[in-house]
């Protein structure tokens, strides 16, 4: 094989690798469908937490699109007051910054919680702290599943994945489920990561499904 062979296969080969990059971080995008193109039910919530007209599931999901929308850099630090500066944050920030546009503190449920029942949160070992705790993926793992109700982690039954749904990855991600969908129903997520979209069909993530889960809030 002479030489300007070798560089054509070179190149070729870069470029796969290049176009795999991109559409596995999500920068070469999936075409999507709203849930309404593809037949499913959406599953609105009987509660208006804020009182604006628009249900607590749907409401969730667009205080996280209103999040990431503001392309917050990525980046992972304790913060003395507890909440990151404006235009800095990591996956756990889309999450609480969602639920105080719908009306909750969750860091003050999450808080609250861990003081009383501190042996239920591994990831505390024995010493609260407020100022990070409810920025832990870990700790979010264990809120929810006592106080959400927990659903499949199966991919495939696009009907009981819908918009405004906490997933979460292991115990290292965390995301919101989007309103947008591939045209076979599987979800999109909104979340915060260095490298990927702000709101993408992360197949390769779903895998590593550790937990779905739907606010139900408790008077």
């Amino acid at each position: 094989m002479n030489k300007k062979r070798v560089l054509i296969l070179i190149t070729l080969i870069f470029a796969v690798v290049i176009l795999y990059a991109l559409k596995y971080f999500g920068y070469i995008p999936t075409k999507s469908y709203s849930l309404k193109e593809l037949g499913i039910k959406e599953i609105k919530s009987d509660i208006d937490k804020d009182k604006d007209g628009i249900d607590d599931y749907k409401d969730i999901m667009l205080g996280a699109r209103e999040y990431v929308m503001t392309k917050p850099k990525y980046k992972s630090a304790y913060y003395k007051d507890g909440y990151p500066p404006k235009g800095e944050g990591v996956c756990t920030d889309v999450i609480w910054y969602a639920f105080k546009k719908v009306g909750y503190d969750l860091k003050d449920l999450v808080d609250k919680d861990i003081k009383n029942n501190t042996k239920d949160y591994y990831r505390v070992d024995g010493s609260p702290d407020p100022n990070i705790d409810f920025r832990r993926v870990p700790n979010l793992l264990v809120f929810f599943r006592k106080n959400a109700l927990s659903l499949t982690t199966d991919i495939t039954k696009v009907d009981q994945w819908q918009p405004g749904d906490i997933i979460t990855f292991s115990d290292s991600h965390i995301g919101i489920v989007s309103d947008k969908r591939t045209k076979n129903g599987e979800i999109f997520i909104i979340h915060q990561s260095k490298f990927e979209k702000k709101e993408v069909y992360a197949r390769y993530r779903y895998n590593d499904i550790s937990g779905h889960f739907r606010w139900i809030y408790k008077k």
